[in-house]
């Protein structure tokens, strides 16, 4: 039997769910296991499943990091149809201590954490150590968490950033949020700033070029790797620069003067891709403000697991 002192920790995204076993505040990257979401009812069969092929070791806590919004302990799921709390999962694992974070909370536990060379600079700037810092995931969804270290405490506040109305700065993007408010009455920063939010900026484009088309994301990203496809270049253009926009919103909001730090699959898929549609303009593009935006550095995340490791330092910092 495995040493009592182990963990389980889980990181639920919107299309995989992540399981890993720690030791301490290390998680074992040898234990990492993938699971597609659509294959499975909830996160209890998903967890038996991977105890199961592990040979049930046991485990003293549990933390899982939820692409959702938690509410009296209780996590739903804003891409999935699945509700988590810490009953339900004491209950599939026979742990004593469970923590339910939102995702970009534990991606917030693990700065500090991550190795140097998993780490890409976009936009250079002197942190100041110790100060604030922001963490902002572009994948499945959207999402933001401000990072705050005090006292030798960390506190990573819960947030829906991806919830907040699309910026409007001229007739294009009037355009935009017209055309993705259409459907659903409301455009939101995740709309256009995701997975789907991607495909959707696509259609719109093609929608201004009088063409009837749709390419899915992975699609869209192939096609901006050749540069051959006008209305995919528009796409890109237009998701970097609205990331730029909001990422600047969220900077004056928060004051991250330690560092912004994009994390999510559609975050690194545009790595090849920031500097030539402009992040860095589009971000510090403030106004009377624009010279006070170079306070703020922003890296991007290539760690794909650092949600475990966050979730396996809250578990050291807060087990009694």
């Amino acid at each position: 039997m495995m040493p009592a002192s182990l963990s389980l920790v889980v990181d639920i995204g919107g299309t995989n769910t992540r399981v890993a076993l720690a030791q301490g505040a290390r998680v074992d990257r040898t234990t990492i296991r993938r699971f597609a979401n659509a294959e499975y009812p909830g996160l209890s069969e998903i967890l038996s499943t991977y105890l199961a092929a592990a040979n049930r070791p046991v485990c003293a806590g549990v933390c899982v990091a939820v692409a959702g919004p938690i509410d009296n302990g209780v996590a739903r799921m804003t891409n999935l149809d699945w509700s988590i709390d810490s009953d339900t999962v004491r209950a599939a694992t026979q742990a004593k201590h469970v923590a339910i974070l939102n995702d970009l909370q534990a991606q917030g536990h693990a700065l500090g954490h991550i190795e140097q060379n998993s780490l890409v600079p976009l936009i250079e700037a002197t942190e100041r150590p110790g100060a604030s810092q922001l963490v902002i995931g572009v994948g499945t969804g959207f999402n933001a968490a401000p990072v705050v270290d005090q006292a030798g405490y960390r506190t990573v506040a819960p947030a829906e950033c991806g919830q907040i109305s699309l910026p409007v700065q001229n007739e294009d993007d009037l355009r935009l949020m017209r055309f993705v408010s259409s459907n659903q009455g409301f455009a939101c920063v995740e709309d256009a700033l995701s997975g789907r939010g991607l495909e959707r900026l696509f259609a719109f484009h093609a929608h201004e070029a009088d063409q009837s088309r749709t390419l899915d994301a992975a699609s869209i990203m192939k096609a901006l790797a050749t540069r051959e496809d006008s209305v995919a270049e528009a796409t890109g253009r237009s998701f970097v620069r609205l990331l730029g926009a909001v990422s600047g919103d969220l900077a004056l909001g928060y004051l991250p003067f330690g560092g912004i730090f994009l994390i999510g699959g559609v975050a690194r898929a545009f790595a090849p891709h920031y500097q030539r549609f402009g992040l860095a303009e589009a971000f510090r593009n403030k106004g009377r403000f624009a010279a006070f935006m170079q306070n703020f550095s922003v890296a991007l995340v290539e760690d794909d697991y650092a949600a475990l490791e966050g979730c396996a330092r809250h578990l050291a910092a807060t087990a009694s």
